[in-house]
């Protein structure tokens, strides 16, 4: 790293290797392909994360479908370098010592963005401190709140300890590493040799700051109580009191708000999420830049090698991807097979099934929670069954992990389960434990068609139909998100029911979940149109396939998400 760097990219959650426990979700690897893109790119960026040495969990689910999580542990001093910086923060009034871990990001012309993972397991802390950067997600609001200090503040002290003094900007992915604010302005306080952080002061860091939001889900908004605050953070003294009133409405810290008040540019991650966030958030200016995928990383290998004989520099320019109408149909419907049997070997050996390579496979994972609505398929078992003798057949794979602390997506794990097991000798479906982003390769490319049922207005964005599209694998989603601008009917795939599920223009807080009428729109489009393509019009569907890459896959690539947030935010 050297003073050239201008971009610094925070995030509680990064994904850059299967083997490596630092990401739960979409958060994290659109996180590592970001980075990824930016390495391309020749973007001037380094992020920083945390280590997370027990990792977010290990799933293992019993027959009955019900989850527990175990510790998914890893050594980072058997794959990264340690840095021999030190910083330290003050947090409940001891001084807490953080280390990082680098890892280089290559990009295809070897340009390289470094990931920064802290650690604050070193001899000199106390107990309790050393396991601050243990646990993704874990712990009580006091874990959180202490997690996110050493993000956010000992993140930056260990940028400047690097010898960083002049980043442009300092991205914060979701507000988690909000506290960063907080920092810059106690540097800028000691600059001006002043005791207090004035207005004035404040003024100076919004330039500095980037915020992407990346939920409508208020529940996703992380809030803590003021008293709580006060006793954590013990860095800065009596520096913030005259900022209290305006950094901690309601006596509570709410570090979206925190991250909205002090960014010069904000801004959602789907043109339906900004319309939603500017609902939200009304007296703020936000913008959005729809999320995408690293095409490299997710293309398939049968696929990514399918277009490196018709698409030349595909890697180098994801929007050449469009080119992929020109690609003969039955050469990708070869790669899909190929695709398709990597999944379905891998399925049947992890769950004992017997799914077959020529049956129409609808693949489901997402993080479980009751939003997602991932038992909608289920809604009328019956008439499922029935389009499945007439139509189909059909088999159906599903992944994807509940919150420990999210009984409610527990649950669903637990109905899903159940359903799966009444079909048993009827309809082949089978639930994948502990999804990863190995599992997500496979399942992504893997499939014949991609299922997404979110409750809209709730999907701020999704990737996952994203990373399908691109191996040419179609979706078939409710209009939100992504899909509202990534679905042309029957081009690039299929909605459920009309515009936005029926709740168009409505705020999360007036979303109305019509299950029945989106279940039957759903088995409608399966059992009139997208069945009859697949069995009995093969070439229509290998179309909707191609248009899915042409369309789809040249567009929602962080290639495009990159040069806009370069454009836009950073180098504006």
């Amino acid at each position: 790293m050297t003073e050239t760097t201008k971009i610094a990219y925070f995030s509680m959650e990064i994904a850059l290797d299967d083997e490596w426990p630092t990401y739960s979700g979409g958060l994290g690897v659109l996180a590592g392909d970001t980075v990824r893109s930016a390495a391309d790119g020749g973007v001037p960026m380094v992020a920083v994360s945390l280590v997370h040495r027990q990792g977010y969990f290990r799933q293992r689910i019993d027959a009955a479908g019900r989850q527990t999580e175990e510790p998914a542990a890893w050594s980072p001093d058997e794959c990264l370098a340690e840095l021999p910086a030190r910083v330290h923060v003050n947090l409940s009034g001891r001084d807490v010592a953080v280390r990082a871990w680098r890892h280089d990001v290559k990009g295809i012309g070897g340009h390289v963005v470094p990931v920064l993972l802290l650690d604050t397991d070193v001899p000199e802390n106390a107990a309790p401190d050393r396991g601050i950067t243990n646990h993704l997600y874990g712990g009580d609001s006091r874990y959180r709140l202490t997690q996110e200090a050493v993000l956010g503040i000992a993140g930056v002290r260990m940028l400047r300890a690097l010898g960083h003094t002049q980043f442009r900007r300092f991205h914060m992915n979701e507000g988690h590493a909000a506290l960063l604010v907080i920092e810059l302005g106690w540097e800028e306080m000691l600059r001006r040799g002043q005791t207090v952080v004035t207005r004035d002061i404040a003024a100076v860091v919004r330039p500095l700051c980037v915020f992407t939001t990346h939920t409508p889900v208020r529940a996703g908004h992380d809030q803590f109580p003021l008293k709580l605050v006060r006793d954590v953070i013990t860095e800065y003294g009596s520096a913030y009191h005259e900022r209290v009133a305006e950094f901690c409405l309601e006596h509570t810290l709410n570090m979206t708000y925190l991250a909205l008040d002090n960014s010069q540019f904000v801004n959602g991650v789907a043109k339906r999420h900004g319309e939603i966030s500017r609902h939200m958030f009304a007296q703020y200016k936000i913008d959005s830049i729809t999320n995408g995928v690293h095409a490299g990383f997710w293309a398939a290998p049968p696929v990514a090698a399918l277009f490196d004989r018709h698409i030349a520099a595909w890697r180098e320019d994801n929007a050449s991807l469009r080119y992929a109408l020109g690609i003969p149909k039955q050469e990708l419907w070869l790669a899909h097979q190929q695709a398709k049997d990597t999944l379905i070997r891998s399925v049947n050996e992890r769950c004992g099934a017997s799914l077959a390579s020529n049956v129409f496979t609808i693949g489901f994972a997402r993080r479980a929670t009751t939003w997602k609505r991932a038992d909608l398929l289920f809604h009328d078992v019956q008439r499922l069954l029935a389009l499945h003798r007439a139509a189909g057949p059909i088999q159906i794979v599903y992944a994807g992990k509940a919150h420990p602390h999210d009984e409610g997506g527990k649950e669903l794990i637990r109905r899903l389960f159940e359903f799966i097991a009444a079909l048993r000798g009827q309809l082949p479906a089978v639930y994948v434990e502990d999804y990863d982003m190995a599992t997500a390769r496979r399942m992504v490319a893997g499939v014949d068609l991609w299922l997404n049922t979110p409750q809209p207005p709730l999907e701020a964005s999704g990737t996952s139909g994203m990373k399908a599209a691109l191996n040419g694998v179609p979706q078939l989603s409710v209009l939100d998100g992504w899909w509202v601008e990534g679905c042309i009917e029957g081009v690039t795939g299929w909605s459920i029911g009309g515009g936005n599920g029926g709740n168009s223009g409505a705020t999360p807080d007036e979303a109305v979940d019509d299950r029945t009428a989106d279940a039957q729109a759903l088995y409608n489009k399966l059992e009139m149109v997208i069945l009859p393509a697949f069995y009995r019009d093969t070439d229509r569907y290998m179309d909707v396939m191609r248009h899915a890459i042409a369309l789809n896959g040249s567009f929602f690539n962080t290639e495009r998400m990159v040069d806009q947030y370069v454009r836009k935010a950073y180098f504006r």
